[in-house]
């Protein structure tokens, strides 16, 4: 298939593409290649794929309402999968009209060109941050999470609404995916796995905050990576038994649905700390901290949905997943 991945330089859209080019596909890939963090590890990525035959690369934002839909025109995708977007937490505090232009117009310039242009199946990133304030663990997609903490959760949110009318107005499958925690191998810098390990080689304090007492359901990035192919692979359908009466926040009459791809096993931080020291062999300076705005203090997917109709449930240890990590990182930056 021919297959659009925005995002294609990111961290979740480089290993994307990676498994979708090692099984046969044709990748497209979109990327702006903001600044957000470094550029060079961004373009790091793109050299890798860009070893493919079967890849090619559009530098374009998804808020040019002009290129997107020539792109989406010229190319006649069968399926795409949007993982392009501003992310952090944090800096949708800082600057929120930035997820604004990529979260909210580019997610429309890339509804309008699917269904302008007969995609068999949109899969789009959503985020465990919608959970916001929902305190009722695991989280499950059939919670109402009408109460995000943070911007960056809101747009997300406001991705899964725009998905549903358009999934219901034209009959467009759309599925949405929930990343929990997402690290490994080629991770974004703005992370704390990136942080802590770049801090601890340093000899430098690492900011701990929430005094260490989060829990987070880390998801290695492989693990997410085979789960959003398989959901690609899955084309969303109506749910029939749906009701109006009762309506189901994961599922709809229209071709929708929504899935968490999370390890189904939280981690306290502090013992995920434990693990980078054991692998650097070094012991962490730590600056305990208060809870940071918009955060929130634990994380749980539930999976069953995922595990039932596309056959997969991430297993990727955190002890396994960390070492991973640590090994490419001193690898890649001769540490």
């Amino acid at each position: 298939m021919k297959i659009l991945v925005t995002g294609a330089a990111g961290f979740i859209g480089f290993h994307t593409s990676r498994l979708l080019l090692d099984r046969g596909d044709e990748v497209v890939g979109l990327d702006n290649l903001n600044d957000y963090y470094e550029v060079s590890l961004k373009e790091a990525r793109l050299e890798v794929l860009q070893r493919y035959p079967g890849f090619t690369f559009h530098k374009l934002d998804l808020a040019d309402r002009a290129a997107i839909p020539a792109l989406f025109e010229k190319e006649k995708f069968a399926r795409v999968i949007h993982l392009g977007a501003q992310a952090g937490v944090r800096y949708s505090i800082k600057n929120p009209l930035a997820y604004i232009d990529s979260n909210i117009l580019g997610f429309a310039n890339i509804l309008e060109g699917c269904r302008h242009n007969g995609v068999e199946h949109l899969v789009y990133a959503s985020t465990s941050s919608v959970y916001g304030a929902n305190t009722k663990m695991p989280f499950s997609v059939h919670q109402n999470v009408d109460h995000p903490l943070s911007f960056y959760a809101a747009t997300k949110k406001a991705n899964e609404l725009m998905a549903h009318t358009y999934a219901h107005l034209y009959g467009l499958p759309v599925t949405g995916l929930r990343f929990f925690t997402v690290y490994g191998p080629w991770g974004r810098p703005d992370m704390a796995l990136f942080l802590f390990t770049k801090n601890i080689l340093a000899g430098k304090p690492i900011d701990v905050f929430n005094y260490g007492n989060h829990r987070r359901d880390f998801t290695y990035v492989g693990d997410i990576a085979e789960g959003v192919v398989r959901a690609t692979d899955r084309v969303a359908a109506p749910n029939l038994q749906w009701s109006g009466q009762d309506p189901d926040p994961g599922t709809s009459k229209a071709p929708y649905r929504l899935y968490n791809i999370g390890n189904n096993e939280p981690v306290e931080l502090l013992k995920y700390i434990e693990l980078i020291e054991k692998c650097l062999g070094k012991t962490a300076v730590k600056n305990l901290l208060p809870m940071q705005a918009g955060d929130v203090p634990d994380t749980f997917a539930d999976v069953d949905d995922l595990a039932r109709d596309v056959g997969y449930r991430p297993a990727t240890s955190v002890e396994e997943g960390v070492a991973k990590f640590v090994e490419w990182y001193v690898d890649y930056y001769g540490k």
